[in-house]
């Protein structure tokens, strides 16, 4: 199978309408990129993954993860790929794989960062600070739908400190939104 980028973005546009829900799978998609490239995993994977994590929320967002398989086994992808985008629910009863788990990590927190940015003058993750970032994080009331017990224990679990996480996610999506596939559909702005 080529997980091939182009690909998995026409797969997504299928089955994803939602602008919101669209900016929050390239932004998890940049995220799962960048942390194959750091472990030296396959990135067009882990990068096709991140994209169609959510490719079945829409039709199904009471039901989610449950209906990925369908539309994944439909659309080519193999089972162990289905298998790794349904991993990030957070009922998932086995233990994660290193892929598994980083999707897990970056799922919540790409969607917070991004609020950070939103809610700053320039609204740019540029000059985004993880202190910044962490003091959202403190703020119960600051994206209050946002788990952050999810967040804080993912990044647990793949052994990585959760502000070296927060930077290293946050570095990520500012060098991504520069990149000429991100421009059509800016995360921030």
């Amino acid at each position: 199978m080529n997980y091939n980028r182009d690909q998995a973005w026409k797969v997504l546009l299928q089955h994803v309408k939602s602008e919101v829900l669209l900016k929050h799978c390239l932004a998890v998609e940049i995220a799962m990129r960048a942390y194959a490239a750091k472990f030296g995993e396959e990135v067009e994977y882990w990068g096709a993954v991140g994209l169609l994590h959510d490719v079945d929320f829409e039709k199904y967002p009471d039901d989610h993860p449950n209906h990925a398989r369908e539309i994944l086994t439909a659309a080519g992808y193999d089972s162990q790929f289905a298998t790794d985008v349904e991993a990030h629910a957070r009922d998932w009863q086995q233990e994660r794989t290193r892929l598994q788990g980083t999707l897990l990590a970056v799922d919540e927190l790409t969607g917070f960062i991004i609020a950070c940015a939103l809610v700053r003058p320039d609204k740019s993750l540029d000059n985004l600070e993880v202190k910044s970032v962490m003091k959202k994080f403190k703020d119960k009331a600051f994206a209050r739908a946002v788990n952050r017990e999810t967040i804080s224990t993912s990044a647990e679990a793949l052994q990585v400190d959760l502000k070296e996480h927060i930077e290293f996610v946050t570095q990520a999506l500012a060098a991504a939104v520069k990149m000429p596939q991100y421009q059509e559909l800016p995360l921030v702005g």
